[in-house]
């Protein structure tokens, strides 16, 4: 039961219960992975045999299917759909005028693609089998593991999901090379009693798919919302002035990250201006070289040691563009600078709305106070003469 859990919660969902029998998901608004608000689900709309549904399967797979037998459906419904051969289970995830949108963003013509039917709202014994052929995935997963191994083919299955009706399992797998994995099906085929189909999935879409929180302390883009993997270069890092740490510029997929794309148009058009690092300036104090720069500060530092980044000195923008000019007409500047550095250097710090304390305030322990003490009162002894006497009375 608790693998069974275990799986459901996989598929997408935290809301849906072991127990809830295919009844709607109470939380609507951002449970599942590749999550679209619906903005338009307060304007009622008419149900037509025309009328599309967004309908999740598994973690990040979703199709599109027609509501034939125009039937009411809304977010969170569990419903049986067409599939070859045989039905899948899957939950309704969008329905509306929306869903036309979610076709133009995939490019899919409503015209010209064949959508399948939805045949009817989730029974009893659907949920069932459902709930059974969910039960077998992680242990065909494990199983088809070590086939592959056996047959000593260079892939690794990263994922199994079964089809509603247990006839049917989509077998997710990576791999660097093409795989002949003819073999691999009859093996399958034959151990597991069902049809198997082979899905060839990149390391970004594993990890979407699996899931998992970046460095950043988010949960993953390509498991939220990221659908389109466009290809991440080290150049993009080199125009952000980042380090080159694998460690930290890779994500859980082992490529770059994503995120790196979001914000390199931002310092492209931030630096248009900027003179080319590769310029050596030249002073009476000596040759300097390039070592590091601030976009948005509109800072280059410089060094007169080319193999080391020692001394740094500041430049502004402005003033590396005036001494480069200077230099192509022969011209020597004195110096670097004609400021005080101190004003360049210095940085604001931390700043506390609540009252700028200081973080380190209970690093030093505060020696105790003594408190005054009372005044001792003198003893006095008792002696046995001085203590009361008792009378024993016997019982006769």
């Amino acid at each position: 039961m608790d693998k069974i859990q275990d799986a459901i919660l996989f598929r997408g969902c935290p809301h849906l219960d072991i127990e809830s029998e295919g009844k709607p998901c109470q939380n609507q608004e951002g449970c599942t992975k590749l999550n679209v608000f619906d903005w338009l689900r307060d304007i009622p709309h008419g149900i037509s045999e025309e009328d599309l549904v967004e309908v999740r399967f598994k973690n990040t797979r979703k199709a599109y299917y027609r509501n034939v037998n125009s039937l009411n459906l809304k977010p969170g419904d569990m419903i049986a759909v067409e599939a070859s051969p045989g039905h899948d289970i899957g939950m309704v995830s969008l329905t509306g005028p929306l869903v036309l949108n979610q076709l133009r963003k995939y490019r899919i013509n409503p015209d010209e693609y064949e959508f399948r039917k939805v045949y009817r709202k989730a029974k009893q014994a659907d949920i069932e089998k459902w709930k059974e052929a969910i039960g077998l995935e992680y242990h065909t997963m494990l199983r088809a593991r070590k086939i592959t191994q056996m047959l000593k083919l260079d892939m690794k299955v990263g994922d199994v999901e079964f089809q509603g009706d247990k006839t049917k399992a989509i077998f997710y797998y990576i791999a660097d090379d093409r795989v002949d994995f003819r073999e691999l099906i009859k093996y399958m085929a034959e151990e597991f009693k069902i049809r198997v189909e082979m899905r060839q999935i990149g390391a970004r879409q594993e990890a979407g798919r699996i899931g998992g929180i970046g460095s950043c302390g988010r949960e993953l883009c390509c498991s939220t919302w990221l659908t389109n993997f466009v290809t991440v270069t080290t150049t993009v890092a080199r125009n952000q002035e980042l380090s080159f740490n694998p460690q930290k510029l890779a994500g859980q997929c082992g490529k770059l990250k994503c995120c790196l794309n979001y914000e390199v148009d931002a310092y492209l058009d931030a630096q248009k201006d900027f003179p080319s690092a590769e310029i050596v300036l030249e002073t009476r104090e000596g040759k300097a070289y390039h070592q590091k720069t601030d976009i948005f500060k509109r800072m280059m530092w410089y060094s007169f040691d080319s193999s080391a980044s020692t001394n740094l000195i500041p430049i502004t923008v402005e003033r590396v563009m005036e001494i480069v000019r200077l230099n192509k007409q022969g011209i020597i500047v004195e110096k670097l600078t004609d400021f005080d550095l101190s004003k360049v250097v210095e940085e604001v710090g931390y700043m506390n709305a609540a009252g700028q304390e200081s973080l380190t305030r209970f690093d030093d322990k505060k020696r105790a106070q003594r408190r005054p003490q009372a005044p001792v009162k003198p003893q006095v002894q008792v002696t046995p003469e001085d203590r009361p006497k008792i009378k024993v009375i016997k019982k006769s």
